[in-house]
């Protein structure tokens, strides 16, 4: 999502500047690459890059062909074939055994469905989102229709595809509700067109619970991921927006009066820091009854015990999925001392939870590093006479 968020940013500015722009899509892997579907790259005609499409590789060729896009105000594919093991080919010295699909669109300022409007629209709401992107694998010469599709649970923005217009909003339906990223190919009896269905979550938000100099250090890490913070505290003299600048919003509140001031998703953790047992206790107690997926807790295991001790003796009895939840102590083992190092076991940890992961050493896991499942398309042929 910062990503998305940068490229709009900088995308504006071009305009504000008149400059021309062109964006970078992933769309599609076939083995390794250092980025995935939905890597995204913002070029203007000035050479400013902003995102990536990977760790650098790719990124002057496709500067290159986004200069061509734009002066010929035309969309291209372009395949970066990194299998080959002669690297002087492409003169890229990749290594990364994939085959690598990168549309480039021109970006027209005048339309208001134009791929950068879409990405901003998904941006503006903490909303959940589907996006597609279209693109023909059989046909690179042929005209690629791009970004055409932006759908969330109360609003559609969509340009005008008429043979696909229907399958794609339905496609983008069930992404959202099943909350899913896939590909399909459309078949129709005049065309042969892949469709990247990107399912986008909205910004990691995370509320910390206590304004302490030692939360600083997190609140700041976080807002460079592009998170969201709130912060909050009883406290009137440690929770000021001054102390913290990175923060959506300060509050100073009572533990019982906190959560109708939040909207709680699943991508919104919690980490309380207050180093006042009470204070925690009456905020754990108010959290768990809430669908809330990572609480990190601060202080040792026997803080945590005790605290769920108490809450079982006076009648909240946790259940193992409650109890999933808290994280206590938090944040991963990585032998943090400072604050600093702290936050850094803390956002990792989150990071880990939240992606499902086991935070293990990637040189000791057997699975690569990505996900390959995604590369599967599914065929779908369409009739347009029915």
């Amino acid at each position: 999502m910062k990503e998305i968020k940068d490229i709009v940013k900088a995308y504006e500015e071009a305009v504000h500047q008149n400059k021309h722009a062109a964006l970078a899509t992933v769309v599609h892997v076939e083995g390794s690459s250092y980025r995935r579907p939905g890597a995204r790259m913002l070029i203007t005609e000035d050479g400013s890059l902003t995102g990536a499409i990977s760790g650098g590789c790719l990124e002057g060729d496709a500067l290159r062909k986004a200069l061509l896009v734009m002066a010929e105000n035309r969309t291209m594919l372009v395949t970066y074939d990194t299998n080959d093991e002669d690297d002087a080919k492409l003169g890229l010295g990749l290594g990364c055994n994939g085959i690598i699909q990168v549309l480039i669109e021109p970006i027209n300022k005048q339309d208001p469905i134009n791929p950068i409007q879409l990405l901003k629209a998904s941006t503006e709401k903490r909303q959940q989102t589907v996006l597609i992107t279209l693109f023909s694998l059989e046909d690179r010469k042929a005209q690629q229709p791009g970004t055409c599709l932006l759908f969330y649970k109360n609003g559609i923005f969509i340009a005008n595809h008429p043979t696909l217009q229907d399958v794609l909003l339905t496609d983008a339906k069930n992404a959202l509700e099943n909350k899913t990223t896939s590909f399909k190919n459309y078949i129709t009896s005049t065309e042969n067109i892949t469709a990247f269905i990107e399912h986008i979550k909205p910004a990691i938000s995370l509320v910390i619970v206590g304004a302490g100099n030692d939360v600083m250090p997190l609140a700041e890490m976080a807002a460079i991921l592009g998170w969201e913070i709130t912060i909050v505290d009883g406290r009137a003299n440690y929770a000021k927006t001054e102390r913290f600048p990175s923060a959506c919003q300060v509050l100073v509140s009572k533990p019982e009066d906190v959560l109708k001031q939040l909207t709680i998703d699943e991508q919104t953790v919690f980490a309380l820091m207050t180093h006042n047992y009470n204070y925690d206790m009456a905020m754990l107690k108010e959290l768990v009854s809430r669908n809330v997926v990572y609480i990190g807790l601060l202080g040792p295991k026997k803080k945590r015990d005790r605290i769920i001790d108490e809450l079982k003796d006076n009648g909240l009895t946790l259940t193992e999925e409650q109890l999933a939840t808290i994280h206590g102590p938090v944040g991963l083992d990585i032998g943090a001392e400072t604050s600093e190092e702290i936050a850094l076991s803390i956002v990792a940890e989150i990071k880990t939870v939240l992606s499902g992961k086991k935070g293990e050493q990637l040189k000791d896991s057997r699975d690569t590093i990505h996900s390959r499942t995604a590369i599967v398309v599914e065929k779908t042929t369409i009739d347009k006479n029915e």
